[in-house]
């Protein structure tokens, strides 16, 4: 049986789209290993060498997916859109519960967490839909939104149930940046909006807990509880601000050595980056992660398919809404939701699901030498 690799393709690497990946990747290690060595975090130093083992299976799986030509996704992405469907019942059903939420399933040498690799099956199955359906000038009609919004809805109400607010307002995130850049008629956008307005206060009143809405409570007025729900923000702000303009220096910051920042090594990661490195550090770190973007856009715009543009579009809006909620979150602009930042945030399946979809956009650009 052959397998779908291509030998040429190891002539075509891009290879300053991996150097940018990789530059990310750096400046995520050297953050976590100030963020897991502090004043008394001698247990966590372990989430270092971890994260070194989660990275170099990320590059492995990078590469895996760059030499396959994409179109075969094409093709799974029914079967892949199943499979989450299946381990995200499980979840519901066996999952290990943690912090009030039941996100993950133990696997023994890792907790896998089903709701962070389903974001990638959700864009191949957006991709597969609308690189199928004929667009008019006018843009999608909403009989052209039914199936696709029907399809996406069941992963949706899942991750809620769990529940896992962050990770369902990606999902919609992601697939309305999809089908925005698809042209979706501009009454239709108004009409969602409006019904995004009556939702909210729906889900306000009905479906969020007592903690949810405290958090955005909180949001809007964290020193109404500086020692409960609003301490997470405070202190990401804090340690934000005191860094200035050039930083404490590497392992110097007070509010992450002393252990005053909560979740230093995956939700606010970024903080620890701000208060040790300043400003001149996370602005530089933001402006990489915009060029990468940058970079994705335009392999995007020079793929042969649609379904490989799709694809493109799918990871790209991935990243960015990633990137976007992480930092208005600690910087105080959003309420804390839980999103990981990508590249830079502990955690195996966030790491995995990042490097695979980048992965995609490798295999996407690299095979446009071949028409």
């Amino acid at each position: 049986m052959k397998l779908p690799f291509d030998e040429q393709l190891t002539k075509k690497l891009d290879l300053n789209f991996i150097f940018v990946i990789l530059a990310l990747n750096i400046i995520g290690l050297i953050n976590l290993y100030s963020a897991t060595h502090g004043a008394s975090s001698l247990e966590n130093s372990r989430l270092f060498w971890q994260q070194i083992a989660w990275l170099a299976l990320g590059w492995a799986t990078f590469f895996t997916v760059t030499f396959i030509d994409y179109k075969i996704f094409n093709r799974l992405a029914y079967p892949i859109y199943f499979i989450h469907l299946f381990l995200l019942v499980l979840v519901l059903l066996i999952g290990k519960k943690s912090l009030g939420a039941q996100r993950w399933l133990n696997l023994g040498f890792f907790r896998f967490q089903p709701s962070e690799t389903i974001k990638l099956s959700i864009v191949l199955i957006m991709a597969h839909i609308l690189s199928t359906k004929k667009i008019k000038k006018s843009g999608l009609q909403f009989k052209d939104l039914l199936y696709p919004l029907f399809v996406v809805s069941i992963p949706f109400l899942l991750i809620v149930k769990q529940p896992d607010l962050g990770t369902a307002l990606l999902i919609v995130l992601i697939v309305f940046s999809m089908l925005f850049f698809a042209k979706i008629k501009r009454n239709l956008l108004i009409a969602f909006f409006i019904l995004g307005l009556i939702g909210a206060s729906l889900g306000w009143n009905f479906a969020l807990k007592p903690y949810q809405k405290g958090r955005i409570m909180t949001f809007l007025s964290p020193g109404s509880d500086p020692r409960g729900a609003g301490y997470n923000s405070i202190q990401s702000k804090i340690a934000v601000g005191s860094g200035k303009f050039w930083g404490k220096g590497f392992r110097k910051g007070t509010q992450s050595q002393l252990e005053f920042l909560p979740e230093r090594h995956t939700d606010f990661i970024y903080s620890v980056l701000s208060e040790e490195h300043g400003f001149l550090g996370s602005f530089t770190t933001l402006a990489i992660y915009i060029y990468l973007l940058f970079l994705c856009l335009q392999i995007g715009s020079r793929a042969k398919d649609r379904f490989g543009m799709f694809v493109v579009l799918g990871v790209t809006a991935f990243i960015f809404w990633h990137m976007f909620i992480n930092i208005c979150m600690v910087i105080g602009l959003m309420p804390i939701v839980g999103v990981p930042l990508p590249l830079l945030s502990y955690g195996g399946s966030s790491m995995l699901a990042t490097m695979a979809g980048l992965g995609l956009i490798s295999a996407v650009a690299y095979r446009r030498y071949l028409f």
